[in-house]
């Protein structure tokens, strides 16, 4: 049993067990590598970054006999001799469905209890396999493969069915079926509803307190058809949130549902002076408030119901110069996050401790040095936003001061709570000293890099990228300590959505097409034709998010197939009659016409001669050069004409969708009589020419909002046609078994 991390008592806490299943001796430290990429995966969304410290996650590393587990990825597939059982087709049954992973959960429970102070009422079990099939499930226990692409997903995923009772917001229950229309009543998830948006604000019920928001995970919250399995019928509060697209965040609503309940977990107050019993005015009254990562709890005191002006955790009752009597003073502790709007869940996240102070009382000395009991982790670096803490003694008749020092010059005293902020890159040193005690810290400063590598484009002007076809996409996360980056990118400001390579290998790069792929009945990369910009970042293990950048891609109308294809040197005039030609690094020392009908495509080579075109179906320029002048008129379909070099004149006449991008034109370049002006997609073109008529402008960038010609309007639609989202592909789609 390796505690990965311990914030406080078990009793106190939310216990995350992580078991092994399928894992060898020698392949421990593997399982050990799929733990960290899981967590950090984790501790990247909210609500999990930001409440960390509520959660104690220990790792059970259990040998097994055999590597691998039983049934995977076929029911053909070899049976495994495993401490847990562990089985796709929900164990080898060839009634369940390929993705569902179960296990024994008898002998999971025993390992799990192999962690003392933790019970099945206060864990959670998350057993991964040693397999890179993707495959999981969800309820009581949750699995997941260990090392596939995008089962680091699940966990969170899984998280928000056995923690939050969220439900699933897919709009079919077995994939590749519809899953027709709802015909319950109002469900009781606080994400679906069948009440209009008008009726939520006037009932003030579901989520009306969040409507019109920019949602985290992407576009606003508002009212999307489809959930609980049905397509019709139904409606959740945001396109894609993690409820339904493994890779998006949580929504605002299901997130303040995630708060709720990892702080039902613990107690807003740990500990404080006890309150039975009337306490003298010569003491300080103490509470010990929770301490979230990334904000510090509110606490406040009160005399007779009068504010005293104290923020901190203790209170000094002699400086109050209380009258003789009986008093009552009262400490509230309340979570102000702006994670919680509900008022109900604002009142669960308040604590109250109230006291009766009796000035004839006088309190005997306890003897109680001060020094400090327990303190934030500082068994991995801080982040450089995080918010650190100490817990001291409390000695009855003393404020117990911390002193902290960054890089040993002093930046607090007294409070027990210190935030950081403005670090500069590198590494730090933050101490926090009590009486005799201190505690030590390394603190991260320097935040990850985020590195891109796309696909050849057509043309690349400065950070714009044009392509004619898919396109792919490799982020790599980069920091200078150890721990797995996790990566993540947005397309036209929508959701954040975690890199995780390819849906079928991490090792593979994202591939961006017009029409997406469908793998397992799930599109994944759809990306509407037209121009976008791409946001990519990184988190690092520290929860340290990287600078983002970003580049901006423009996709065009692809190329028909090849019906001829010529390459190498070709000598003579050329005519293409019928079909489609494509010259691919052809050398063509000749004219070259196009008849009406017929198409031409070329890619790179050359054209010494004229060429005409007339009535053509389609026409592709690409990357070549034509070494005299071009005349193209009444193109039916696609006229393309991208990173190539024309040494003539080029006339465009009445084409129909023109695009001219990144190309040069040594003469004159005249357009009229087109559909539109010929659409540069945001990359100029060299014109030393004149050029007249609907090409006047043809050397500047479009303007960023003029999609025009072969550039069509694009929707914010990020990555996948099933609702414009990645739907998770593990168990029965996270179905709670």
């Amino acid at each position: 049993m390796v505690p990965v991390q311990v914030t406080g008592d078990p009793a106190k806490r939310f216990n995350l067990v992580l078991l092994g299943d399928g894992y060898t001796e020698s392949e421990q430290a593997a399982f050990k590598t799929d733990v960290d990429r899981h967590l950090n995966v984790m501790w990247s969304i909210e609500p999990f970054k930001s409440y960390r410290n509520y959660i104690n996650v220990y790792r059970v590393d259990i040998v097994s006999a055999d590597s691998g587990i039983s049934c995977d990825p076929d029911l053909s597939s070899p049976r495994k001799n495993t401490p847990l059982s562990m089985g796709f087709w929900g164990q080898c049954n060839a009634q369940s469905v390929q993705r569902l992973i179960t296990m024994n959960n008898s002998a999971a429970n025993r390992y799990a209890s192999m962690v003392a102070g933790t019970t099945p009422g206060n864990r959670q079990i998350l057993a991964l396999g040693n397999s890179k099939t993707y495959g999981g499930a969800g309820g009581s226990y949750a699995t997941a493969s260990g090392s596939n692409a995008m089962s680091a997903l699940i966990s969170p995923h899984e998280l928000g069915h056995s923690l939050g009772g969220l439900q699933d917001e897919y709009d079919y229950y077995q994939r590749g079926v519809p899953g027709g229309a709802y015909t319950g009543p109002e469900p009781s998830s606080a994400h679906h509803s069948l009440l209009t948006e008008q009726q939520m604000l006037d009932q003030k019920r579901k989520w009306w307190r969040w409507l019109g928001e920019e949602s985290e995970s992407g576009g606003p919250i508002a009212r999307f058809e489809g959930g609980l399995y049905a397509s019709t019928g139904v409606w959740r509060p945001s396109r894609h949130s993690m409820m339904k697209s493994l890779g998006y965040y949580f929504d605002q609503v299901s997130r303040e549902v995630m708060v709720q309940r990892i702080t039902a977990k613990t107690d807003v107050i740990q500990g404080s002076t006890p309150v039975n019993v009337p306490v003298g005015a010569d003491r300080v009254l103490w509470v010990e408030p929770m301490r979230p990562l990334g904000h510090a709890l509110k606490v406040t005191w009160s005399v007779d119901g009068a504010a005293v002006p104290s923020t901190e955790d203790a209170l000094d009752l002699r400086t109050l110069n209380l009258s003789p009597g009986r008093h009552t003073v009262t400490a509230t502790v309340a979570d102000t996050t702006e994670f919680v709007r509900d008022p109900a869940v604002r009142a669960a996240l308040t604590r109250t401790r109230t006291w009766t102070v009796d000035t004839a009382l006088t309190t005997p000395p306890d003897g109680l040095a001060p020094g400090i009991v327990s303190a934030a982790p500082a068994t991995r670096p801080a982040g450089r936003e995080d918010v650190m803490y100490v817990e001291t003694t409390h000695p009855a008749q003393q404020l117990v001061p911390v002193t902290w020092k960054l890089d040993g010059t002093k930046v607090g005293d007294s409070g027990s709570d210190f935030a950081l902020k403005d670090l500069s890159p590198g590494v730090h040193t933050l101490t926090a000293t009590a009486g005799a005690d201190t505690v030590t810290w390394t603190v991260d400063g320097t935040p990850p890099t985020t590195g891109y590598e796309l696909s050849a484009p057509v043309v690349k002007d400065g950070d714009l990228y044009l392509y004619n076809g898919p396109f792919t996409m490799k982020l790599t996360g980069r920091d200078d300590k150890d721990g797995y980056v996790v990566s993540e990118s947005r397309v036209d400001g929508d959701g954040w959505f975690n890199y995780f390579g390819w849906p079928t290998s991490a090792d593979l790069p994202w591939t961006f097409s017009e029409s997406g792929t469908v793998i397992d009945h799930l599109v994944y990369g759809k990306l509407p034709r037209g121009r976008h910009t791409i946001e990519y970042r990184s988190i690092d293990a520290a929860g340290n998010y990287g600078r983002s950048g970003s580049f901006r891609v423009a996709t065009m109308a692809p190329p028909p197939a090849c019906d001829r294809t010529v390459t190498g040197t070709y000598r003579g005039a050329l005519v293409v009659t019928s079909g489609v030609t494509c010259l691919e690094g052809a050398k063509v020392s000749g004219p070259v016409s196009v008849r009406p009908g017929a198409s031409l495509v070329m890619r790179g080579g050359s054209i010494s001669g004229v060429l005409s075109t007339s009535q053509a179906a389609q026409v592709h320029l690409l990357k070549g050069r034509v070494n005299g002048a071009v005349e193209i008129k009444g193109t039916k379909e696609a006229l393309v004409i991208a990173g190539t070099e024309v040494r003539g004149a080029l006339v465009l006449t009445g084409n129909q969708a023109p695009a001219l991008a990144g190309s040069t034109v040594r003469g004159a370049l005249v357009c009229t009589g087109n559909s539109a002006a010929p659409a540069n997609l945001g990359a100029a073109n060299r014109i030393t020419g004149a050029a007249t008529g609907q090409c006047a402008h043809a050397g500047r960038p479009d303007p960023a909002a003029a999609n025009t010609g072969a550039l069509a309007k694009a929707a914010a639609v990020p990555y996948t046609a099933v609702e414009n989202s990645t739907e998770p592909q593990h168990g029965d789609d996270g179905h709670r078994h």
